[in-house]
């Protein structure tokens, strides 16, 4: 039995989609930390390059999600994948993921989710409550276990193998932006703040 057919065009184009989307996030997002050009576009607004950029990433999610689907239409069904017990995994699976990534946006808020700190929209302090508090990247542990989720739920090997791929592509993606976001949030540890200013001023007067 043939568990994943590598010859259907669909699942090759799922599998570009997938390796798009954080690519263009990640170089799109440092394009603008270093030289503001989605800032530019909007007369200098930063939030609203903010949430430009988070529509065109929430955009390309849908376009990935749809192509993903549409690649699984084409794959073979695994019987074994059609029992009780694993489609409950299954539904189990999806559930939990999207509670992830849904709570993450919620506690993140647009700009923490979708790059703001790239515009220079720092967050006043680290968010530790859930699902932060139980996972380091629970949006990205969420997302791969919808996707395996999805995958279980249609009895399609191959949905394994392209979650599989997920979870590879997000740990890369993982490798650059984590480092990245502390450089940033290093350099405004570095930045006196204006009453730290005023206050150094004050006690020179003093002297």
């Amino acid at each position: 039995m043939e568990l994943v057919d590598f010859s259907r065009t669909s699942l090759w184009v799922s599998l570009a989609s997938i390796t798009f989307n954080p690519l263009f996030w990640n170089i799109a997002a440092r394009r603008e930390y270093h030289t503001h050009w989605i800032t530019a576009l909007f007369n200098g607004d930063r939030l609203k390059g903010c949430y430009a950029i988070a529509v065109t990433i929430f955009g390309l999610g849908i376009v990935r999600d749809l192509l993903f689907n549409h690649a699984l239409s084409e794959q073979p069904v695994h019987p074994l994948l059609l029992s009780p017990p694993v489609q409950l995994v299954a539904m189990a699976l999806f559930a939990a993921g999207m509670v992830f990534v849904l709570s993450s946006t919620y506690m993140l808020g647009i700009t923490g989710t979708f790059l703001g700190d790239y515009f220079g929209i720092l967050m006043d302090a680290r968010v530790t409550g859930f699902p932060f508090n139980v996972l380091e990247n629970p949006m990205y542990v969420g997302s791969t276990m919808s996707f395996i989720g999805t995958s279980l739920y249609h009895a399609k090997p191959a949905g394994l193998v392209v979650s599989a791929y997920v979870w590879l592509v997000y740990t890369v993606a993982l490798r650059f932006e984590g480092p990245f976001t502390t450089m940033i949030y290093s350099k405004r540890a570095q930045t006196p703040t204006p009453s730290k200013k005023s206050s150094a001023a004050n006690s020179k007067k003093k002297l």
